[in-house]
C-alpha cells in the first residue's frame, strides 16, 4: 500500500506542474465484463460537510480489478493543515496533530492521488460528498477540472437489493446488512476498503440482473433515479 506523508525534498511549482501535465485524460465508462473492469474506490475525511468551506484532511482509497481488491495497492495520505483552524472533527477522524504535522501538502497529496487514481473511474459511498471535495480542492490548487465519473453506491445499493429496505441507509447500514465489518470508521483507508468489499457485493448480485459493465449500471442507476424522482412528486 501507498502510504504517502511528507517527501524529505520539497517539489518545485514547475515540477508540480509537469507531474499536473502529465497526467492521463478520464476514461469513459467501459462496456466490458465487470470482471475485466478496473475502478478505484475512493473515501475522503474533512473538517466538516460544508462543501464550500470545509478542507480535505485525508484521502483513502483501494483499487478493484475484476472481482478482486487490490490490498497490496491501496492509497492514504494525511494532508498537512494548520491545526489552529480545524476544531474537532481531528478527533472524529482520529488524526493526531503529528500526523497533521507530517502530512503533505494539498498540492502534493492531491497530484499523488490522481497519479494513483489514472484514468479508471471512481467508486464512493454518498459520492457526491467525495466527488465535490476533490474536484473543489483541485480546482482551487490547481485549476484543474475533475472529470472521472463516480458511481454512487448509496443510490447503487438500494437499487439492487431494494429487498433490503434501506432506500436511505447509510454505509454502516448496508455493511451490517451484509454481514461485513468495519472496525476503523472514519479512517478514509478503512472506509475506501468497507466500500470496495460491498461494491464486489453489489457487483454478483448486479450481474444477476443482467447489468455487467460499468456503463449498464450507470445507465440503469440514472434510470432509477429517474423512477425515484417521479414517484416522490
Amino acid at each position: 500500500m501507498k502510504r504517502l506523508f511528507a517527501w524529505g525534498k520539497a517539489r518545485t511549482d514547475g515540477a508540480l506542474m509537469a507531474r499536473l501535465q502529465a497526467l492521463p485524460a478520464a476514461a469513459e465508462l467501459s462496456q466490458q465484463p465487470l470482471s475485466q473492469q478496473q475502478w478505484v474506490v475512493l473515501d475522503v475525511e474533512s473538517t466538516g460537510l460544508n462543501l464550500q468551506r470545509d478542507l480535505l484532511l485525508s484521502i483513502g482509497a483501494v483499487a478493484i480489478e475484476g472481482n478482486s481488491i487490490g490490498l497490496a495497492d491501496g492509497f492514504t495520505c494525511t494532508l498537512n493543515r494548520d491545526q489552529q483552524h480545524l476544531g474537532d472533527s481531528v478527533l472524529l477522524h482520529g488524526i493526531s496533530p503529528s500526523e497533521l504535522a507530517a502530512g503533505l501538502t494539498p498540492a502534493e497529496a492531491l497530484l499523488a492521488f490522481m497519479e494513483y487514481l489514472g484514468e479508471r473511474p471512481l467508486l464512493a459511498f454518498h459520492a457526491p460528498f467525495d466527488q465535490q471535495m476533490l474536484a473543489r480542492a483541485l480546482k482551487e490548487e490547481f485549476n484543474y477540472k475533475l472529470r472521472h465519473p463516480f458511481l454512487d453506491l448509496a443510490d447503487l445499493a438500494p437499487m439492487l437489493c431494494p429487498q433490503a429496505g434501506l432506500s436511505k441507509g447509510g454505509l454502516d447500514d448496508w455493511m451490517s446488512f451484509f454481514g461485513l465489518a468495519n472496525l476503523q470508521r472514519h479512517n478514509a483507508y478503512a472506509d475506501a476498503l468497507a466500500t470496495a468489499e460491498l461494491a464486489l457485493i453489489l457487483f454478483s448480485r448486479a450481474r444477476r440482473q443482467g447489468l455487467d459493465s460499468a456503463y449498464a449500471l450507470s445507465d440503469a442507476l440514472a434510470r432509477w433515479k429517474r423512477r425515484q424522482q417521479q414517484s416522490a412528486w
